[in-house]
This record gives structure tokens, sequence and C-alpha cells, in this order.
């Protein structure tokens, strides 16, 4: 089996954040809940210069630089992002334009180059996929790929998921005998087509339109007739104007960054998906002989620590209590809780069937409460979440590049606190909306330390510029056009073209 993975990883987060205490106060929520009851500490707001594009490019040039690799020593570069640019153009290929500012025009023309979505689990699946091609060539080729993942995780102002905002970017190089971690070849996999979050096209028709304007003319104190919407919509299909792009048809079609979601059913779809897919997992790693129930530890047990999606930095710990218990079934320990909690009562199906699909839920989330209070699983989470969550309770949420995060943050935290992972086996439970888990594990290399020196990642948190409440929803709204820090030594987003042949054209420039 060829040994593949993660030879070194890059993190890149906006120089600006808004402190949820200041955000708190500015919604009038009670901040201790937001801190103490998911961990949050601050949110990462890209400035006006920043968008997905510029945020890994940036991450990628580092990863480039740090290792001193040029543009021939890359045979690809995947993209996970689910906040594209483009409906058709891949938001890989800005990226390539800025990096070829750097390394020359044409340089990077030999690579394949593509983005990958599935929510916030596509950077795990462009590292998926670049292992098995940077696996497939042998180490004869050596092949070398860079995973780059990517977003700005934006909710709409006043929305339930707000205060998880985040964002930032990442570029991991993979390649044959890593120097920070080996990805085995051993995956589990749930896929559930949910509807708990997502981005759709959004259809406006004019008449809505026209009469949201008149609605605003009115606040300001114009009067008008009462037919006057009507009698503008049937003027539209005779007017000049008909061709405009808000009118060429009966509705506006409109993407929004914003998502719809349902923060309840997202949970219990990532419960169950990672649940599922760790599930598969273990079949899967019987199956192939890497693991021995009979004569090894459980898995959970065997993992040094656990990298989860963290759309905020107590989600881990929250949605592990099933897979928890399902590890430890007919054993000490889970005898042992079992008595101090009682059996779980979902497991009596004739009276889960008498009730309702949200009564079902509310028991089982009952008997998670009930779990996770106990002292086995609070030493367990201490154990394998605790360093993991640290980075994303200051940055927030990132999409796809919230599981690399976690990864840093915990080799970081292991290195400055003296513990040796070299060896160790880590576990991987990611997760996208929409919905799918992937369950994996990797073995700390034996170079992770020199590498992890390298992060710097909290000196860099600790470094970046607060801003407050007037200045995050100018950006939010996109009113705030100048950048809040000066730039420099970074790729930005110049300008975007406006009506005509090149009409979007969004044009990058490096600023030193």
């Amino acid at each position: 089996m060829e040994r593949v993975g993660i030879d070194d990883i890059s993190i890149y987060f906006p120089k600006l954040h808004f402190e949820i205490e200041a955000f708190a106060a500015y919604r009038n929520m009670d901040f201790s809940k937001l801190n103490k009851g998911l961990g949050l500490e601050s949110m990462s707001i890209p400035d006006a210069h920043e968008d997905a594009a510029t945020m890994g490019a940036n991450a990628c040039l580092r990863l480039l630089e740090r290792n001193n690799l040029s543009p021939k020593d890359i045979g690809r570069i995947y993209l996970g992002t689910e906040s594209a640019l483009d409906g058709a153009k891949p938001t890989a290929t800005y990226i390539i334009e800025m990096l070829e500012q750097k390394y020359g025009p044409g340089s990077f023309g030999h690579c394949d180059v593509t983005d990958i979505t599935f929510a916030c689990i596509g950077g795990i699946d462009a590292m998926h996929n670049t292992l098995d091609w940077v696996a497939r060539g042998g180490t004869k080729e050596n092949r070398q790929g860079v995973v780059v993942f990517s977003d700005d995780a934006k909710y709409s102002l006043n929305s339930p998921g707000e205060y998880t905002q985040g964002a930032g970017a990442g570029a991991a190089l993979i390649k044959h005998h890593p120097r920070l971690i080996e990805i085995e070849d051993t995956w589990g996999v749930s896929t559930n087509p949910a509807h708990d979050f997502f981005k759709p096209k959004r259809n406006i028709t004019f008449k809505n339109m026209v009469q949201e304007v008149l609605d605003l003319a009115k606040e300001a104190g114009t009067s008008f007739a009462d037919d006057l919407v009507d009698e503008i919509v049937k003027t539209i299909p005779q007017s000049s104007k008909k061709d405009n792009l808000l009118f060429e048809d009966n509705a506006l079609t409109i993407h929004k960054d914003t998502p719809v979601f349902d923060g309840q059913l997202s949970n219990r779809c990532y419960t169950e998906a990672v649940k599922n897919a760790f599930i598969d997992f273990r079949a899967n790693a019987i199956q192939s002989g890497r693991f021995n129930p009979e004569t090894e530890d459980i898995i959970t047990e065997q993992w040094s620590r656990i990298i989860v999606h963290l759309p905020y930095a107590f989600q881990g710990k929250r949605m592990f209590p099933d897979v928890f218990m399902m590890d430890r079934k007919n054993m000490q320990i889970g005898e042992a809780i079992i008595k101090k909690i009682g059996e779980d009562p979902s497991a009596d199906e004739t009276k889960m069937a008498s009730l309702s699909a949200s009564e079902q839920e509310k028991v089982k989330n009952g008997y998670r409460r009930l779990i996770s209070k106990t002292e086995e699983y609070q030493k367990f989470t201490v154990d394998k979440f605790e360093k993991t969550q640290k980075a994303s309770g200051l940055v927030g949420n990132q999409y796809t590049a919230s599981i690399f995060l976690a990864l840093m943050s915990t080799l970081e935290i292991d290195l400055n606190e003296g513990n040796d992972l070299n060896g160790k086996k880590i576990g991987f439970c990611a997760y996208g909306s929409g919905a799918k888990s992937k369950v994996f594990q990797g073995i700390v290399q034996k170079d992770w330390e020199a590498i992890a020196r390298r992060f710097n990642l909290f000196q860099r948190l600790e470094d970046r510029t607060a801003i407050n409440a007037s200045t995050y929803e100018a950006l939010h709204r996109g009113y705030q056009l100048e950048s809040v820090v000066k730039p420099s030594g970074e790729f930005i987003l110049k300008s975007v073209g406006g009506s005509g042949v090149l009409e979007g054209y969004r044009k990058y420039t490096w600023v030193d």
C-alpha cells in the first residue's frame, strides 16, 4: 500500500475579527450562552478586498513558498468550497490566475484544476480525490498535489446562524511519504439527500421588485396611485428596457451567499451521518484487516485526537455521544454508564414507533444529554476534542476549512505542551450538509513537530484587528468599499466589472 498523506498545511484567515462579546451586545443576546454554551469568542470577517479566491490564493502561495516548490512540482490544485464566485468558471482558476502573477504566465498550464462542492465536506472530498491520484502514480511518478479549501461562512443579518459566522482558507500539500500525517486508505461514508442547509437560486418577480421600490418610496413620503404597480408591470413588455437584465424574464433569478437552513435538522443530520459513517468505517477496517475487535482497543480509544467539522467550537463533543456509546457497546465502561443513566429509551422500537418524529428526536436528545454529563464522556471529550476546538472559537465557522483548522489547532497546542504524537492515530469525522459524512484516520509522522512549529497559528490570531458593529454591518451589506486594514504582501480583489461584455469579471492583483 502506498504511503500518502498531508506533508504540510497552511491556513489563512482575514485580518479582521468581530468579538462575540461585542456581537452579543449588538444583538442584545446573552454572551455567556454563546461563549460558555457554544465556545464562541470571535468571528473572522473578510475585508473589502477579500473573497474565497484571494484567501485560497494567499494560503496556497504561503504553502508553496514555505516548501520551496515551483509550479512544475505540482500536478493538480483541487479546491473545496461552497463560496464559489461563478456558476461556470471554477474559483480555482482565479487562484491559478493570481499565482501566475508571481510565478509567470502559463506556469500552471500543466496543472489539473477544479472546484469540488459538497457544503463543508468539499475540502475533504478534494483531499480524498487527490490522495487517490497521488497513490495511483506510485513512488516512481512521485506525484504532488495541493488541496485548497476556502470559504466565507456568511449568514443573513439577524438570522439564527449569524453568531457562528467566520471565514478563512487553507492549503495542504499531498504527497508520498508525508512529513505530517499519513492518511490510511480505509474510509467510512454516509450519504443522505437532506435539505438541512442549502443555497438555492431564488426567483423574484419584477412585480414584486416594483412593489418593494414603491413601498420604499411610500416610507420616504412619496404618494402615488394605488394601481401604479399594475400599470408599470403592463408597461414593461412594451418598454425599451424590456431586455434589461432586470426585466428580460418575468422573474429575476438571484443567488445569495447566505444559506437557507434548519439548524435543528442540520444537527440531527450531522449526528446521524457521522454515526453511520463511523459504522461503515469500522466495518471496512475489519474487512481490510486494519482493525481486529477481538485483540485491539476500541477505535475511538486508539485515536489520540478526534478532528471534526466545527460549525461552532463545541459541536464536536455535542454530536459524539452516539458514536461514543456505540463503540463501547457490551463493554465494561459502556455497561457502567448504562447503570448510571439507564438503558437507551430509543432502543424500544415499539414505543418509538408510537411517537411522532419530533417526539422521537426529543427522546434521543434527552439520552445524549445524559451521556454527555457522565464523568466518562466528559473525560473522553477533554482528551480527544479540547485542543482541536480552541482555534475554532477564535475564528468561527470556516466551512470547508474548519476541519483542517481543528487539526492545526491541536498540533500546535500539543507541540507547545510537549506532547509526543509521533506514531499516534488521529480520527477524522468530516461532515457536509446535504448531507454526507466521511470517517477516516491518519497516523502522525516523526517530523510533525518541525511542520507544526511553522504554523504560528495563535500568534497570528492574536495580531488581528477588532472591528465594531457598524463596520461589521457595512462589510456584511457590501457598503464598505475601501479596505479597513490596508493590504500588504497579499493577493487582493481589485475590481468587479460592471455591465457589458465582461460583466462581473473579477480582477485580482498582488500588493507588496
